[in-house]
């Protein structure tokens, strides 16, 4: 047995077993995680859960991921990536109702958040010392869990078999359709039994029940990151490309897909973009004067947050959103009357304390 898969193992047994203590929130809490490094669409699907829970009183928390700062923070729409972390900041920009916040000790972060309907626990999952209400976890449909190897192999960070601890599973990235025996499949790759395409339930290897659903990434419209952009450039012949993101393969291909994409600067995920970045952004609109600058919504944070950026760079820059939506409609409504559910015998039960 690998080192590294025998600490997970000693770990989770310690949790397990009590021996490490376990909080849980006074109110409400949904986490979004994965057991892989980055590249399962974390935040376009907490991003939805916020949108079908509009109206709702909903906070997110995340320990925010790449940021120069410590402790509990509320994240200020204006404030700068380095500050909250950036996507924790896509968030709060993108939903100003919601109250987004940012601490590494998420029990802490619970407490101070207050009074809510809900808290979307961002990549928690591995965060065992707070125990969620509703445990979604992401897998990438190209990249399956059984497949693939532990860190510093393969991109597992935690054991595969944690899956089994999900209370609903969503196999996300998925090709815009997939008949019942291909999901089928999929389950059983998962070792995953039983799986029903009309309940969306499997059974675990233990014979605990699962939700089982399928999502898509979708690409929205292009918009100007800067208020001086000209919105031509998006609609260019020619394009840079600029990703930040553990799936940068993927949107460089998208890119590619309506523009000639004459430059492309690819870099590790949350990358923060150095002096020598921005002089070289600069070139490529020296290089490719008529082209445009794609960049991705959560590379666009850290962008916005960059004094020095050429004013050329600033003129040419649009981000294209993506969002997470489920294959089918029936997929959404149970999603979505789940959610609706799990928050609403959380409130009453708080109405009766």
């Amino acid at each position: 047995m690998g080192i590294y898969r025998l600490i997970l193992k000693l770990r989770h047994r310690a949790y397990d077993s009590g021996r490490r203590p376990v909080a849980e929130a006074d109110v409400p809490t949904v986490c979004v995680g994965n057991v892989t490094v980055g590249g399962t669409g974390k935040t376009p699907h907490t991003e939805m859960i916020l949108r079908m829970l509009e109206g709702r009183r909903v906070a997110v928390l995340s320990r925010g991921y790449g940021r120069r700062t410590k402790g509990y923070l509320e994240v200020d729409p204006s404030g700068l990536a380095e500050t909250y972390g950036d996507e924790p900041l896509q968030i709060a920009r993108k939903f100003p109702s919601v109250r987004v916040a940012v601490d590494e000790d998420r029990v802490e972060g619970c407490s101070k958040l207050g009074a809510c309907d809900l808290i979307v626990l961002d990549d928690a999952f591995q965060y065992r010392a707070l125990k969620a209400g509703l445990n979604i976890v992401l897998v990438d449909y190209s990249r399956p869990v059984f497949k693939d190897s532990l860190l510093p192999f393969g991109r597992l960070r935690d054991l595969p078999e944690r899956i089994f601890e999900a209370d609903v599973l969503i196999v996300s990235k998925c090709p815009s359709e997939l008949s019942d025996e291909q999901r089928a499949a999929f389950a059983s790759g998962l070792k995953l039994s039983g799986y029903d395409p009309k309940t969306c339930c499997a059974l675990t290897p233990s014979g605990r029940r699962i939700r089982l659903l399928f999502s898509r990434m979708v690409y929205g419209e292009p918009y100007m990151i800067f208020p001086e952009g000209d919105p031509a450039f998006a609609c260019a012949e020619e394009a840079v490309a600029i990703s930040g993101i553990a799936r940068g393969d993927v949107f460089l291909r998208h890119v590619g897909e309506s523009h000639k994409v004459v430059k492309a600067f690819s870099f590790r995920d949350h990358h923060p973009f150095s002096v020598a970045d921005l002089r070289s952004f600069r070139m490529a609109t020296v290089e490719s004067p008529k082209a445009g600058i794609a960049t991705t919504e959560k590379d666009a944070q850290r962008l916005l947050g960059c004094a020095s950026l050429d004013a050329s760079v600033r003129k040419r820059l649009y981000a294209i959103p993506v969002e997470a939506e489920f294959l089918s409609s029936a997929e959404k409504d149970l999603f979505s009357g789940l959610l609706e559910e799990f928050v609403e015998r959380g409130v009453q039960a708080h109405d009766l304390l």
